[in-house]
């Protein structure tokens, strides 16, 4: 039994979470609280196995009630989040705190899609509440000793200095593009890679990142804010070059075109009866088809299986491709799937990944 925390200061809310989470007979709400105070009063009493933590409450709002938590009894934390631009950066800075996920405020509208938003619920509790937590990025790097150099902050680029021992072998052909496919735990597992990058890189990257639109796009200009390489939410038009990163907008696909001297983005609604927008297989399979084994595919944490037909063409064109390692995923579903085909041309820890990347662009 999966025992599980409800904070929200929404009568309304806490009934409809607790609801959605107990139809599954595995899931059983222990406690819910009506800001962050009673919250952590609550928590310290039930040892839950998931929180869900509404970040906008009285008294204690949930980012101060998340920096406690992570402090003193770290938990799989679920953000309750509007679909709002402010909703957005708070939930983004939520998951840079520790927070492994959120949920839409959405769910407590009555709708035809309630019984699909109940079993992403379940699911994505019942995938997060055994993972081993890892530090949030903030505290995965120890300061020194006092008098020696002061730690610089984990967003910085001295602190995310890449290593540069990668060399282009002779003959080798160039992967200059760069595809990654990421879910569930997605953005400090981006962050992190991306802020390990050099201003130089020598190719370009694109970015489906499982979200809602009013979050792709304050991602994006967060994710410009504190790495070396270019982030922008992609355009219909944009072209590829070293050193760019485009990341998908939420709601809509980005595909690849080929042009003669130049490879262009589209972004589209086709095929709409993809089960994401943004999708990782139409996202990795367009790069495959456009740049063929120029192209290597990334595929991060994520439930499901979305990628895996996008990698099956990649492979097939000559491509390479990267899976995160399951011992540092927030959940082992995306990366999995390539796995267990036998597609991954290598499986390595987030922290390796940009290193990885460099490493593969010339093999």
């Amino acid at each position: 039994m999966i025992s599980v925390v409800v904070v929200d200061d929404s009568a309304f809310m806490r009934k409809a979470l607790a609801s959605m989470l107990e139809k599954d007979p595995e899931i059983r709400v222990v406690a819910t609280a009506r800001d962050g105070q009673e919250g952590l009063e609550v928590i310290r009493k039930h040892n839950p196995d998931v929180i869900t933590l509404d970040i906008e409450m009285p008294r204690m709002d949930g980012l101060t009630a998340l920096r406690h938590i992570m402090m003193e009894m770290p938990k799989p934390v679920l953000m309750v989040s509007s679909l709002t631009v402010e909703g957005a950066e708070a939930t983004l800075k939520a998951m840079e705190l520790g927070a492994v996920d959120f949920i839409p405020k959405q769910l407590s509208k009555v709708s035809l899609d309630i019984v699909k938003i109940e079993e992403d619920l379940q699911a994505k509790v019942k995938q997060v509440a055994r993972r081993k937590l890892r530090p949030p990025l903030s505290l995965r790097r120890p300061c020194p000793p006092a008098g020696s150099v002061p730690c610089a902050p984990a967003h910085s680029a001295s602190a995310a200095e890449p290593r540069r021992d990668v060399t282009r072998p002779s003959g080798s052909v160039l992967r200059d593009v760069v595809a990654i496919g990421v879910s569930t735990g997605g953005p400090p597992a981006v962050q992190n890679v991306l802020s390990a990058l050099p201003k130089d890189f020598p190719a370009a990257i694109i970015i489906a990142q499982h979200m809602p639109a009013a979050f792709t796009g304050p991602f994006a200009k967060r994710l410009d804010g504190i790495c070396q390489v270019s982030v922008k939410e992609a355009e219909t038009g944009d072209r590829l070059a070293p050193g760019q990163v485009f990341i998908a907008p939420g709601g809509k696909h980005l595909k690849l075109h080929q042009k003669v001297s130049r490879v262009e983005i589209e972004i589209t609604g086709e095929p709409a009866e993809a089960l994401y927008k943004p999708s990782a297989n139409v996202l990795v399979a367009s790069a495959a088809e456009a740049v063929g084994k120029r192209a290597l595919g990334v595929i991060l944490t994520g439930m499901g299986s979305d990628g895996l037909e996008g990698v099956k063409v990649l492979k097939q064109k000559g491509g390479r491709a990267l899976a995160q390692s399951d011992s540092t995923c927030v959940v082992y579903g995306m990366p999995k799937a390539i796995v267990d085909a036998g597609l991954a041309d290598e499986i390595v820890d987030i922290d390796e990944m940009a290193h990885a990347i460099m490493s593969n662009l010339y093999k």
